[in-house]
């Protein structure tokens, strides 16, 4: 089993087809079983557990094993898929967020909650992936709500976004059709690459148990604070007794196979 630290912008399987190429240069191997204990979305980075020949059997237990992540969250405005792999659809009142707010609806979130799995996901629905029946807009697909676990959310860091803006003399306010162009600030190497600077932003740290979507925690927190939120950055640290600090880079995998 290798733990590795999968990039932004790769896909799970992108990364494990990358092991599977250096595994078989390595050990001149033509045929051999290889697959992940938990796929990561393409923006999300960190811990992904790849197992190779025998330890194949073991992913249905790594699966099993509680999950901890960090990562950001901006408020006041929604995207499809939750992330930032597509650009905003909508934007919320946020003014009367604050750090107290954030800290009630939080707990909110601890325990066993019930949650909507993203339409943009590998989710089955009669027997399609729902990313399948989003990405040709059927909304005759429902994905069920079902209970996860969450031990714990702590939020790490409170930004307020730029002030000002929806003051009618402001040149920058909301209204204004250059807000797209003065106020917005590539903060993220991503296609739609860019995040409002007057939106708010929160950090958090979350360890919750199998199957939770940290992308609907997004959703359904923007919702409980009156207004909308996002994932602008996301990152998997643990995977039941295994953390990102023993991970390998992919440029790191074919020097430790070798020696």
């Amino acid at each position: 089993m290798l733990p590795i630290d999968k990039p932004r912008q790769w896909t799970s399987f992108q990364a494990v087809n990358k092991v599977k190429a250096l595994v078989r240069n390595a050990y001149g191997l033509k045929k051999f079983k290889i697959g992940h204990a938990g796929t990561l979305d393409p923006l999300a980075t960190g811990l992904l557990l790849v197992c190779i020949g025998k330890a194949t059997k073991e992913i249905p237990s790594l699966q099993d094993g509680d999950k901890v992540y960090t990562g950001t969250m901006v408020l006041g405005a929604t995207t499809p898929c939750y992330d930032l792999e597509q650009a905003i659809d909508s934007y919320y009142p946020y003014e009367h967020i604050n750090p107290i707010l954030i800290d009630e609806i939080r707990r909110r979130f601890e325990g066993e909650i019930m949650q909507v799995p993203p339409m943009y996901s590998a989710v089955k629905v009669d027997g399609q992936r729902a990313y399948e029946y989003a990405r040709r807009d059927d909304s005759t697909a429902t994905i069920q709500p079902k209970a996860v676990q969450v031990y714990n959310f702590e939020i790490t860091a409170f930004r307020e976004g730029l002030n000002n803006l929806n003051n009618p003399n402001n040149p920058n306010n909301l209204n204004n059709p250059n807000i797209q162009k003065t106020q917005k600030t590539k903060l993220y190497d991503n296609p739609q690459g860019t995040v409002p600077e007057h939106l708010p932003q929160v950090d958090f740290r979350i360890r919750c148990g199998k199957g939770t979507y940290i992308r609907s925690i997004a959703r359904d927190f923007g919702l409980a604070l009156g207004s909308g939120a996002f994932l602008s950055a996301l990152r998997r640290e643990q995977v039941g007794q295994y953390t990102i600090d023993k991970a390998l880079q992919l440029d790191q995998i074919e020097t430790y196979l070798t020696h």
